[in-house]
């Protein structure tokens, strides 16, 4: 196994890099040659690769995606990744702080449940490609009064573009019911409270709605109970943590809320099939 840190490595943008903001245009061919996008880590900001030519091999929490040209990918900034391999690839990527997106974008990919990968039609590709091109023109004026401000305009354009196509493909008409709402709402807080809420009830009293409805709304969207919803959410955190951190057991249960280390055994065999010891060891390098 090789040797990991206490905890999964963040990736932040230095200082200078465009106040929370990067763009950069590059080819590659076989391995990445980077320690830093082989290491499975998560980036600080939302992370978007245009695939314009080849193919990129992508991990996402313990799924391997084929980015084949032309596509496009985004990584929310909680999720582990790390780069494989490239074929011939040519990609444009873009990194941007929630604290940089427009409140409707950011809304927008903080509710989609759609997988990260999305294949593109021709059209979409090279308005998206030519947005690209702009911004990375842009991203090297650092000089000019208002460079900040072009940068977020023109990345926020590109975001724009893509939460577009993905919301398009998860919801073609556009118009969400009642229940889609609620269920987004759900999975919004689920993200933000998975650590110290475990009890539907209690998310139903956050989002002002009886526990039954909550239950209804959800099983009708996606086919399951709330209950299996939360239990899904703490089992991907900790199976990121056996796999990517040095991090014991009983010190990851006590980060997910669980003070009984037994308990938190038992719900993670359930879910997953082995102790959560016995995962570790399976997939060790």
């Amino acid at each position: 196994m090789s040797k990991r840190d206490n905890d999964i490595p963040i990736y932040t943008l230095p200082p200078g890099a465009g106040g929370g903001i990067m763009v950069m245009r590059q080819s590659f061919d076989g391995s990445p040659g980077s320690q830093q996008i082989e290491r499975p880590h998560r980036d600080s900001g939302y992370t978007f690769i245009l695939q314009e030519k080849g193919v990129t091999h992508i991990e996402i929490d313990f799924q391997i995606y084929q980015l084949q040209s032309p596509a496009v990918i985004f990584i929310r900034p909680g999720q582990v990744h790390r780069v494989i391999a490239f074929e011939d690839a040519e990609i444009s990527t873009w990194m941007i702080t929630a604290e940089n997106l427009r409140p409707d974008y950011l809304h927008l990919l903080n509710n989609l449940v759609l997988q990260n990968e999305l294949s593109l039609a021709q059209e979409s590709m090279n308005i998206l490609s030519a947005t690209a091109r702009v911004c990375m023109k842009v991203f090297e004026l650092k000089d000019q009064k208002l460079y900040h401000a072009f940068l977020q305009d023109g990345c926020n354009t590109l975001v724009g573009l893509v939460a577009s196509q993905f919301a398009a493909q998860a919801n073609p008409t556009g118009n969400y019911t009642r229940f889609e709402l609620v269920t987004n709402a759900f999975r919004k807080s689920l993200e933000q409270n998975f650590k110290t809420i475990k009890r539907p009830a209690m998310y139903a009293e956050l989002l002002n709605v009886s526990v039954s409805y909550l239950n209804e709304c959800v099983h009708k969207t996606s086919g399951r109970p709330v209950s299996d919803l939360i239990r899904e959410r703490v089992v991907l955190e900790a199976k990121r943590l056996l796999y990517h951190s040095a991090k014991s057991v009983k010190e990851i249960a006590g980060e997910l809320g669980y003070d009984d280390y037994s308990y938190f055994t038992r719900l993670f065999v359930k879910a997953v099939g082995v102790t959560p010891l016995t995962f570790r060891d399976k997939n060790r390098d």
